[in-house]
């Protein structure tokens, strides 16, 4: 077949037959106490909207269509739409509670889980095993192949420490700091939440391509360069999860990252939810300074003991609940959350793989994980600055994964599917809008890996550019912010989403979050619905 395609292809997906499932507003309906932990969960996932129990009845009803949100996948070559990769690993417990297996989730643990390749031809690769990571170090740095055990074991204990506190409502921060006494204690203190990245990689390693190979997941999703403080812990956040007894790892969910979703779903029907797609709530109902139900895009009232929102706190309190209903104080403190987005998702259904310079060939081991194009710390720093007075980075830290080389099923025989994440792209654009722009930039992310992987073009169907302002208008993410609301250390623990409102339970009686904007945070990890889940079923004790 001729390539008649012009320089970069339309945007839009034609006779590949893409179909965008997303779900934006939703409500929720239980009675039983399962179903209602497994909905949070769902919710948690999918920035869908609202939970609201009343006795004896179990309703789900999503916005859109269908189910998905921003843990949503695009249908035929399914490449996943909004999230900033296809999955992070579920915790463990939430997998086995909720059957999730039973009901379709797959997961799917790739390895390697990094390629980064360099301008000179050279390239690191990580993997599952530490080992082969000492070796590919070593050819960059033996100094850096020796501290990586270190480096790799400090993250460890960490983990270790921090991951217990996840399942549960945070801890005040100030007792968060006491768990940290001793000076080895108070050095960790430092390094995590203090320092930025860029610093702390220093203090570790030597080479610059090493630390340009971590210092990805320090900034990924947040509008914060590499040598901001408290980038350190955005690294660590990104190592949380377990997935088959590994830890510290990223993995795909077979099918794309709606089968999650959809298996979330499925459990909670299982458990005694009704599942209804096609419905949205217009307003959330306050009687005598209490949560009592919603009011649905269709008129209805549905009238409730409980109501639980995973919108964002902007989207909930500014657009959803009555502001007199609400504390000034507290929509002011709910206006300075910083929700400004940091990136674009470039979805792109691929006629081959690409080839990269610095491994010629395809499929090849490194086609299976993330690849990261990043050549220093410097360049993804001067990319930062770009986006901070409203630019697009001209030169973008771009993060792709290639699903279909390990899970056919995204994708048409033969084809695959590219999802890549492009910082910096902030909310707003200095001298133009989003929709205009789109196809200058699908040029500079189209450039930018042409030049590490040269056939790129050639082998580009289609193309799709979600911006921040999409990621609002069609997921509901306050600026496009995909963990809604940055994950640094003044917006985490019992600072998140707001100081002094930190335990899911809102200003407003019978109200809570359940979504990415309570605590822990961001990612597909399932923690802010389960924790709310059980604050829920301990409110409800002896109210029946």
């Amino acid at each position: 077949m001729a390539d008649e395609s012009p320089r970069v292809p339309t945007d839009r997906f034609g006779d590949v037959r893409f179909a965008l499932t997303t779900l934006v507003l939703a409500f929720v309906v239980m009675a039983a106490a399962v179903a209602l932990k497994s909905l949070l969960l769902a919710l948690a996932h999918a920035n869908a909207g609202f939970v609201i129990y009343v006795p004896a009845l179990a309703v789900v009803a999503w916005y859109r269509g269908l189910l998905g949100g921003i843990a949503a996948t695009l249908i035929g070559a399914a490449a996943d739409a909004a999230l900033f990769v296809p999955a992070l690993a579920i915790l463990q417990a939430n997998v086995e509670d909720l059957q999730l297996r039973k009901f379709g989730y797959e997961p799917i643990l790739y390895d390697p889980q990094f390629f980064v390749p360099f301008p000179d031809g050279r390239s690191i690769t990580l993997w599952l095993d530490e080992d082969r990571n000492i070796e590919e170090i070593a050819r960059f740095s033996e100094a850096d192949a020796r501290a990586y055990p270190k480096y790799a074991q400090f993250w460890h204990e960490v983990i270790d420490l921090v991951e217990p506190t996840l399942m549960a409502p945070p801890v005040p921060i100030a007792d968060l700091f006491a768990m940290f006494s001793g000076p080895e204690a108070e050095r960790l203190l430092r390094d995590l939440f203090l320092m930025s990245a860029r610093d702390f990689l220093d203090e570790w390693f030597e080479s610059d391509q090493v630390k340009a190979a971590f210092t990805t997941q320090a900034i990924i999703g947040t509008f914060a360069g590499p040598s901001t403080p408290g980038t350190a812990y955005v690294l660590g956040h990104h190592s949380f999860g377990v997935l088959d007894g590994h830890k510290e790892i990223w993995a795909y969910s077979k099918g794309g990252m709606g089968r999650i979703t959809e298996a979330m779903a499925a459990s909670a029907e299982h458990f005694g939810a009704v599942v209804r797609t096609g419905a949205g709530v217009r307003r959330v109902l306050v009687e005598g300074g209490r949560a009592v139900g919603v009011e649905t895009d269709a008129g209805d009232t549905i009238r409730a003991r409980v109501v639980a929102s995973n919108l964002d706190p902007k989207q909930t309190f500014l657009k959803l609940v009555p502001h007199d209903a609400v504390p000034k104080e507290f929509l002011e403190s709910v206006r300075r959350i910083r929700t400004r987005g940091a990136a674009l998702k470039f979805n792109a259904a691929l006629d081959s793989l690409p080839h990269f310079t610095a491994k010629p060939g395809a499929p090849r081991p490194h086609h299976n994980g993330t690849i990261e194009i990043i050549p220093s710390v410097d360049y993804v720093e001067r990319a930062y600055d770009e986006a901070k007075y409203g630019a697009f980075s001209s030169h973008p830290f771009i993060e792709s994964q290639f699903q279909s080389a390990l899970d056919p099923s995204v994708a048409p025989p033969g084809k695959h599917t590219m999802s890549s994440f492009v910082q910096y792209a902030p909310t707003e654009l200095k001298g133009t809008t989003w929709d205009a722009f789109k196809p200058r930039a699908a040029e500079i992310v189209l450039d930018t890996i042409e030049a590490y992987a040269p056939n790129i073009r050639r082998i580009v169907r289609q193309w799709q550019i979600l911006s921040p302002v999409d990621m609002e208008r069609i997921v509901g993410l306050t600026g496009g912010n995909i963990f809604q609301g940055d994950i640094t250390p003044d917006q985490i623990f019992s600072f998140r989403p707001v100081p002094g409102w930190a335990n899911y339970r809102m200003p407003v009686p019978g109200l809570y979050l359940c979504g990415s904007a309570t605590h822990p945070g961001g990612g597909v990890v399932g923690a802010p619905g389960y924790n709310a889940a059980h604050v829920i079923l301990e409110d409800l004790k002896g109210t029946t």
